[in-house]
């Protein structure tokens, strides 16, 4: 089965349009790969039948396992372990000066890794007495599903630090040997939903003392990153904190956000 160039733009001018994700040419062969097994799912005979398929999926469910297909999701607890080490400063911070309520959305939440080191940072960082509420989204409702569960294998928690992993996870019992849930006192605080970033009316409401959106916006050009580092700034409140992936470039973008260090930009 070989997708040609032409279906190969049709589709990925499909996935542009809805979720903002601009494929790169050398992007043919991971679509072709990873779209192949849908389409034997389907029955259906290539990839020529597949986007008729698409363009006659009038509920657009197949739009959405089409985009969950080609996202690349890749992350780990305290992936880039320097963010959360400013994340815990500037809670302690904000704590001590007298706040009580703590609004956090992780934009790009893949299997919950991400918005979960954020609810330990959070719970291990602030007193009883706060208010916090996590907001996780991700366009891939796959991984969401995943996330939500909190549910993960001894090989992506084994290198948390063992202090962490007892306090916080719930270790698997008889046939759930070798698994770790969540906690309440985490899962209790995060909230996962599915929103597309490339689309307008985000079901969000601000004032945000902190974002997360990392490692998404490399896959974005440069009108959709400018347009949504300047939406960021209208969530977050004065002195609210956006994070973002190392190699990601703001390049005047940024606007009126002060950058505090590489990839971390202070309202």
């Amino acid at each position: 089965m070989s997708l040609d160039t032409g279906t190969f733009n049709e589709i990925r001018d499909l996935v542009y349009r809805h979720s903002g994700i601009a494929l790169a040419d050398h992007k043919q062969a991971l679509v072709s790969s990873r779209l192949s097994k849908r389409i034997r799912i389907l029955g259906l005979g290539g990839f020529d039948e597949y986007c008729m398929r698409l363009q006659a999926d009038e509920s657009g469910r197949e739009l959405v396992l089409l985009i969950d297909a080609i996202s690349t999701n890749v992350t780990c607890f305290f992936r880039e372990v320097k963010h959360f080490e400013v994340l815990a400063a500037a809670l302690r911070q904000s704590y001590a000066a007298g706040r009580r309520k703590f609004r956090i959305w992780c934009a790009a939440s893949s299997t919950g890794e991400e918005p979960y080191s954020l609810a330990i940072t959070a719970r291990e960082n602030l007193g009883e007495d706060v208010d916090v509420k996590i907001l996780a989204t991700d366009i891939s409702t796959s991984v969401l599903a995943r996330a939500r569960q909190g549910i993960y294998e001894n090989k992506h928690v084994e290198k948390l630090d063992r202090e962490v992993l007892r306090r916080w996870f719930l270790r698997g019992a008889g046939k759930a040997d070798g698994y770790f849930r969540v906690r309440p006192e985490l899962s209790d605080i995060v909230r996962f939903g599915r929103i597309n970033l490339a689309r307008q009316g985000w079901p969000i409401k601000g004032p945000l003392d902190i974002i997360f959106c990392r490692n998404v916006m490399i896959y974005f050009d440069n009108g959709l990153r400018a347009m949504l580092v300047a939406r960021f700034y209208s969530l977050l409140r004065e002195g609210g904190i956006l994070f973002t992936g190392h190699s990601e470039s703001f390049s005047g973008m940024a606007g009126e956000f002060s950058k505090i260090q590489s990839s971390v930009y202070v309202k």
